[in-house]
């Protein structure tokens, strides 16, 4: 009871530390936490791309593990979420796509190290990212159909008039809010693992602790409570590694879908 007591005051520390600190400048103009380790994983990504493309280079024949699995999320990039929704123009698109999916994912990897900070933890990023996909399939509809033709579009001909405006209203409102879900999709649900995994590691930690400042038959009770914690903790990490994978590709697969709507004749 007395590791429980505790909590409150950490829980409140664990939340301070997922607001944005500058750690270069200030929070208007600086480097926060978040940007630090979004650059850490776009490093990341870069090198991984760089050494993948030299090894691959070396034989016509894909050899070891890391250049077939590069390989293979390339490929699942490229069959799942462009050839199987976007059809004959899979191929101008797959550059976007891509990108939208592995910078997901390796923000989203490097976010389940313990005290890293990455771009998709923060609502100003995922915002962005959501914008960058908002923006991309807007200026598709409008280079295919035209303005008029793509703000006409939003609405099904033959429908009589007046169904006709009120439907053009939902589907342009619906068009503005996939902008928000596709941004507070991907925050709350990595920032709601993070916390997840820091509540718990913090229970093991206090549960832990009394054993450190002495030994005594109550602190190994309480130090055997933490194998419990630690036991969730470890469940949950391995879940969130699977909730970072596929949060990436929803976010993916619904910018392709969009993409794939406008495009569409009908």
């Amino acid at each position: 009871m007395d590791a429980l007591s505790k909590l409150p005051d950490a829980m409140d520390e664990l939340l301070n530390s997922f607001l944005s600190h500058a750690i270069v400048g200030d929070t208007n103009v600086g480097l926060t936490q978040y940007i630090f380790w979004m650059l850490v994983a776009i490093a990341l990504l870069l090198i991984v791309m760089f050494v993948f493309k030299k090894k691959q280079s070396e034989s016509l024949v894909p050899k070891g593990f890391f250049v077939n699995g590069v390989e293979s999320l390339v490929e699942f990039a490229r069959d799942d979420m462009c050839k199987s929704i976007l059809g004959d123009t899979w191929k101008k698109h797959f550059p976007f796509i891509a990108t939208l999916f592995f910078f997901i994912l390796f923000n989203n990897i490097v976010g389940i190290i313990p005290g890293c900070h990455p771009g998709t933890g923060t609502i100003g990023v995922t915002a962005a990212l959501a914008l960058c996909s908002f923006v991309y399939f807007i200026a598709v509809g409008i280079k295919r159909k035209g303005l008029g033709g793509y703000l006409a579009s939003l609405a099904p001909a033959g429908l009589a008039m007046p169904m006709r405006v009120m439907v053009w209203i939902i589907e342009l409102f619906s068009t503005f809010l996939r902008l928000i879900t596709l941004a507070v999709r991907l925050f709350c649900n990595m920032f709601a693992g993070h916390v997840v995994m820091g509540t718990f590691a913090i229970l093991a930690s206090l549960f832990f602790e009394p054993l450190l400042q002495g030994f005594s038959a109550a602190a190994l009770g309480s130090a055997a409570g933490s194998i419990f914690w630690v036991l969730i903790l470890i469940v949950i990490y391995l879940v969130e590694i699977l909730v970072a994978v596929i949060q990436a590709y929803v976010f993916t697969l619904l910018s392709a879908v969009y993409i794939q709507l406008v495009e569409q004749d009908e």
